[in-house]
């Protein structure tokens, strides 16, 4: 298969012919209320996607035609639609200072190496389940799925804490159950995503701890060029699951502040798998999220934002528990002001404070006539940031912070036991097993990064940071506390990352190659985790104190082609892992729960001494028409752990997206096809068993038949393919299923929303 596509897309390649005659036309950009240039403007040309930069002095030219339409773009202006002159003027008006985004595209002094924006995510899922499901399409992801409602992305080899997922340029909400029933993907809604900002790797120092990449998820934020009072409303239903979707927003824009309210509520029910299998999927959700915005001028904002996520009956199919509730909050304030003077650029300030309220339980299960567990536990997260940007020159930008991230949890689990060795109590146990300890994790770190532009064409990026790490438990279970002799002693650390780029761009091509040196602190579970099974497979987990940081030192280099109407970029990846954090057997340490139910032993967290990933991605894309677009994607990641000899686990088999989209003024439709191979790199110490490869196809298409009014449909999985995925777990604590959880069947969808 790999080579199929390899072969097709050479061939197309080779075949490009040549380009519709042109000539040189120059023009400028201004502010419009002080006709000062603009530099950095992006100007695109619409029939070719062809882009240019303007200089210092607000200038560019392009190889065009008079007539032309052209897009111009900056990030502290309005975005503007006009037609080519020679030497044209375009003034461009200031707009609403951006909070929530990290990356700027097209401008080399801001741009991070290595890094992608993605948008159309309305159009990419109907109706997602969870935001986890939003990375289902996207290049080198896959998604870890425990049922049908928490799931998480993985990239390449990284998951979990190795990838650093936020909301909003920095805020967090950090899963309290252990089995991560609710991580950070459960806590917004998914129709409230803008755009998803992913960085590749270690290639930035800005925004917290970058291990294995950073994930950026952009909250919509409606007020940049419309004032007044404006709303909407939106449902959908899907079929196979009798599943549905409700929402509502209401926005007031005035010059001095600005106030946006949005709402949600969501009830999916049990969905059929290809099969006709029923998979336990329940849930029902209600969110919303209220933003007051504040401008005391025209280079100030202040941002108040607020959010509640309620989920209720949540089923987990790939858990032994399920959640009847979770609850959480999310509070922040963000501060910006900019050009303080010819030097000082901007300083931002961030702030937030999350906190989560989860319950599982197992009243639903079938060793619920055994054993009544009931599990209620706490997530306090805080922190926040401060960064002061620093213009020295034209060709120099300094980035230098603060930031902040707390991490406290809380939780026990209560055990009633009523049977023991076959026989019915008559005066049921009970039985108190900690969780957490009273765990934290603090994390302070300082920054600073600077951007060089060496030419036109030339940027280059370095960076350094210094992360002062501190753990402790309060309340430590008697068995752990034994286990490391006696008292444990809090933990302290300072980890050092750093990285550095240089990125080329010229006439539609561009090529980046970085290095970065990313280093993570072991997180709650790997610290503290004390006997409860949180992994892919059937063994209790044991935390370590004690165990070092891991080291991510990755070398990426990447390539971007732009011609009239073909795109191709590829990417190439490296990594040597140091101090890797995984979870291996230790026949010293017995099970402790159901001590004779095989493993009877637990495994340890340690670090292992070398680690490696290495991999690709690969991207094609043709313009046939101005309305009609031909699209694949191919990505492939193989990691091994060197000192176990056998492949890392859950890492995503080789996979490539395809597509075909049709686009009009008020109408759209699009195919969609997923070709997954078989993944035969499997970790024999996680029990993991080869994946079968498979293929889907989507349908998906949308009309606004009226302004304001949209409708969208789609059939997935049009075959009713029978599939999972190689990162689905499997049931646990089922007496109807058993294996892994497989993926929805054919499912019929469809969306309206209006707009006033």
């Amino acid at each position: 298969m790999k080579n199929k596509v390899l072969l097709t897309i050479i061939i197309l390649f080779i075949s490009l012919v040549g380009f519709a005659q042109s000539s040189k036309l120059s023009g400028k950009i201004i502010d419009e209320k002080n006709a000062t240039p603009i530099e950095y403007a992006t100007i695109r040309m619409l029939k070719n996607n062809m882009v240019v930069i303007s200089n210092v002095n607000g200038e560019f030219t392009l190889n065009a035609e008079i007539g032309d339409k052209i897009e111009v773009s900056h990030i502290s202006y309005k975005t503007v639609i006009t037609s080519l002159q020679n030497q044209i003027t375009i003034p461009l008006q200031l707009t609403q200072i951006e909070l929530n985004e990290i990356i700027v595209a097209a401008n080399p002094l801001q741009d991070i190496s290595q890094s992608v924006v993605i948008n159309d995510t309305e159009k990419r899922i109907s109706q997602p389940r969870s935001v986890g499901h939003l990375f289902k399409e996207i290049s080198g992801f896959g998604i870890t799925k425990k049922g049908a409602y928490a799931s998480e992305p993985v990239f390449r080899s990284f998951k979990y804490e190795q990838l650093n997922v936020q909301y909003d340029g920095g805020m967090k909400v950090l899963n309290a159950c252990p089995n991560r029933m609710d991580p950070i993907t459960t806590h917004i809604i998914p129709e409230e995503i803008e755009k998803i900002e992913i960085v590749k790797g270690p290639f930035t120092v800005r925004f917290g701890q970058n291990f294995g990449g950073i994930i950026n998820l952009v909250s919509k934020n409606p007020t940049k060029d419309q004032k007044g009072f404006h709303g909407s409303v939106e449902g959908g239903y899907e079929t196979n699951g009798d599943n549905l979707v409700t929402g509502a927003s209401a926005l007031y824009v005035a010059d001095k502040f600005d106030v946006y309210l949005n709402g949600s509520y969501r009830d999916f029910g049990d969905y059929k798998d290809g099969d006709g299998t029923v998979v336990p999927s329940s849930f029902k959700t209600t969110d919303y999220s209220l933003k007051v915005g504040i401008n005391p001028t025209e280079k100030q904002r202040l941002q108040l934002s607020w959010r509640q996520s309620f989920g209720r009956d949540i089923d987990h199919a790939g858990l032994p528990m399920d959640s009847p509730y979770d609850d959480s909050f999310l509070a922040g304030i963000d501060y910006k002001i900019k050009e303080l003077s010819d030097i000082i650029n901007s300083f931002t300030v961030k702030v937030f404070y999350s906190y989560v309220d989860h319950l599982m339980t197992n009243e639903n299960r079938p060793n619920f006539n055994l054993t009544d567990s009931q599990s209620p536990v706490e997530s306090w997260t805080y922190g926040g940031k401060t960064e002061l940007v620093i213009a020295p020159s034209d060709n120099v930008r300094i980035y230098t912070g603060i930031d902040a991230n707390i991490v406290d949890r809380k939780g026990d689990r209560t055990r009633i036991v009523k049977m023991m060795n076959g026989m019915v109590l008559p005066t049921p146990k009970v039985f108190t097993d900690k969780i957490w300890q009273d765990a934290s994790v603090n994390d302070i770190g300082v920054f600073a990064e600077s951007n060089f532009k060496l030419s036109n064409y030339t940027t280059v990026t370095t960076g350094v940071r210094a992360d002062f790490i501190s753990a402790s438990i309060a309340d430590p279970e008697a068995d752990f506390e034994t286990l490391y002799g006696g008292n444990i002693d809090d933990q302290t650390e300072t980890n050092v990352s750093a990285n550095v780029s240089i990125k080329y761009q010229k006439d539609g091509f561009q090529t980046q190659f970085a290095v970065g040196r990313g280093v993570r602190t072991a997180s709650m579970i790997e610290r503290f985790i004390n006997h409860f099974s949180v992994g892919v497979d059937p063994y209790e987990y044991v935390g370590n104190p004690n165990l070092k940081p891991e080291v991510n030192t990755q070398l990426e280099l990447s390539l971007l082609k732009k011609f009239e109407t073909i795109q191709i970029g590829a990417s190439f990846f490296h990594s040597f892992l140091t101090d890797y954090i995984t979870p291996v057997v230790n026949t010293s340490i017995p099970r402790k729960f159901m001590p004779t139910t095989p493993p009877v032993v637990a495994k340890q967290f340690i670090n292992i001494d070398e680690a490696a990933q290495t991999g690709f991605e690969f991207s094609f894309s043709y313009k046939a028409s101005e309305k009609i677009m031909f699209t694949s994607e191919v990505s492939y990641t193989q990691a091994e752990n060197k000192d176990l000899n056998e492949p890392l686990a859950h890492i995503p088999p080789f996979m490539a997206n395809l597509g075909a989209k049709y686009e009009d003024d008020n109408f759209w439709f699009a195919l969609s096809s997923r070709l997954v191979a078989k993944q035969a790199k499997i970790a024999p110490s996680f029990m993991e068993e080869e994946t079968p490869g498979f293929g889907t196809l989507d349908f998906r298409a949308g009309l606004e038949p009226f302004k304001g009014f949209s409708i969208g449909f789609a059939v997935l999985n049009i075959f009713d393919k029978t599939y999972y995925e190689h990162l689905n777990f499997s049931y646990s604590n089922s007496n109807i299923l058993s294996g892994k959880i497989y993926e929805p069947g054919r499912n019929f969808t469809t969306y309206c929303k209006y707009q006033f």
